[in-house]
């Protein structure tokens, strides 16, 4: 029997701040691994990076040290780096699912950096997957380990943070289906559309 065979980026990003215009990307963290796309199960990690860079704009430096309280980075860790685009874009390219817990924020922010994002199909594992119909207060991260027994931990660092999501989308929904499955069969975001969130802000 042929199995199709499908490839997912779970990726997290950590940022200066809220704001993709005034704040940057400090970290990106990605994980290439193959699913079957009747089930949802994971074969196999294909491939992970972890990434740092220094903020280049007045505003994301001004915000680093407010920043620095959340994901815990400090500064020295990131001066003088970059990310290494084209190995970023390697795995852009490779993916048939891109998954993020608060996927509108990451793609957000990776929009200002790589725009092609915006082509690739985008699922948020926070958003399309029932969580407080299925008994969780919320739909973070922390509430969702903790209540799948997976850690009572959270670090705020990329890597760490998808790493886990993993293994949280390995388990079964009270539906009997895997949460992976769940994101997918919910469908891929809309656009992003920078312009009409600018206008929104006036």
């Amino acid at each position: 029997m042929h199995i199709e065979k499908k490839l997912g980026l779970l990726l997290d990003v950590e940022t200066t701040g809220l704001g993709p215009k005034t704040d940057e990307v400090i970290e990106l963290a990605l994980k290439l691994f193959s699913f079957r796309s009747d089930t949802g199960e994971v074969i196999e990690v294909l491939e992970e990076d972890s990434f740092l860079r220094e903020p280049l704009s007045n505003s994301a430096r001004r915000n680093y040290n407010r920043a620095f309280k959340v994901h815990g980075i400090p500064y020295e860790a990131v001066r003088g780096k970059s990310f290494y685009d084209m190995r970023v874009k390697k795995y852009f390219h490779h993916a048939d699912a891109v998954l993020a817990h608060n996927a509108s924020f990451d793609r957000s922010f990776l929009y200002q950096m790589y725009p092609e994002v915006n082509e690739l199909n985008w699922f948020c594992t926070m958003r399309n997957i029932p969580w407080k119909q299925y008994g969780f207060p919320n739909g973070k991260l922390i509430t969702l380990l903790e209540g799948h027994n997976i850690t009572n931990f959270q670090t705020h660092r990329a890597m760490d943070d998808i790493t886990y999501l993993m293994e949280l989308l390995k388990k079964t929904s009270p539906k009997g289906n895997l949460y992976l499955q769940e994101a997918l069969d919910y469908g891929p975001m809309r656009k992003y559309q920078p312009a009409a969130s600018q206008s929104r802000l006036g």
